[in-house]
C-alpha cells in the first residue's frame, strides 16, 4: 500500500507541475501602463507587489459584476521543485456572460473563465498578463460570441489599467 501511495503521489505531483509549467509565461513588459500584445497575450506592468495586485484585482473583478472562479498558486507549485516564482492565475469570468457564450457556443469552455496571471518579472516588476478573448472567441466564427468577446475584452483592459495606476 506504502508503494501505491508513494506511486500515486508522485505522479499527482508530476501531473500539477505539468499543469503549472503549461500556464507559465515569459512575457517583455514595457513602461508602466503600456500593454504589449504578442500573439494575443496581453502583458501590462501594474503597481504593487504580487500579493497586493492580486487583492486589487479580485475588488476590481467584483466591482466590474464578475467572480474570481478559481486560484492557481503557481509560485506555491514550482516551488516543490525548487524554483523560487511569485505566480499567481485568477480564473475570471461570470455566470450571466457564461450563459450568453455558452448558449451561442457549446465550446467555449476551453477560453472562459479568463486566465489573469499576476507575476514577478525577472527585474522585480510585478506584471498582469492575459489572454484577449476576442483573439480566442474570435476562432468560432461565430458573430454573437465575437460581440460578447469585444465586450469582454474591453472589462479585461479596464482592469488591468487601472491595476497599471
Amino acid at each position: 500500500m506504502l508503494k501505491q501511495t508513494s506511486t500515486l503521489t508522485k505522479a499527482m505531483f508530476a501531473l500539477a507541475l505539468a499543469i503549472t509549467l503549461s500556464f507559465v509565461v515569459y512575457p517583455n513588459p514595457t513602461e508602466a501602463a503600456e500593454a504589449v500584445v504578442e500573439n494575443t497575450v496581453v502583458h501590462v506592468k501594474v503597481n504593487g507587489s504580487v500579493d497586493d495586485v492580486v487583492s486589487r484585482l479580485k475588488k476590481l473583478v467584483a466591482d466590474n459584476d464578475m467572480m474570481v472562479m478559481g486560484e492557481l498558486h503557481q509560485g506555491r507549485v514550482l516551488s516543490m521543485t525548487g524554483l523560487s516564482l511569485q505566480s499567481e492565475t485568477l480564473f475570471v469570468g461570470s455566470p450571466v456572460v457564461g450563459k450568453q457564450l455558452f448558449s451561442a457556443e457549446p465550446g467555449a469552455g476551453v477560453v472562459v473563465p479568463v486566465r489573469i496571471n499576476i507575476y514577478a518579472d525577472a527585474q522585480g516588476n510585478t506584471v498582469a498578463s492575459y489572454a484577449k478573448p476576442s483573439a480566442l472567441l474570435g476562432t468560432f466564427g461565430n458573430p454573437k460570441v465575437d460581440k460578447i468577446a469585444g465586450m469582454l475584452d474591453a472589462k479585461f483592459q479596464n482592469i488591468v489599467q487601472t491595476l497599471a495606476k
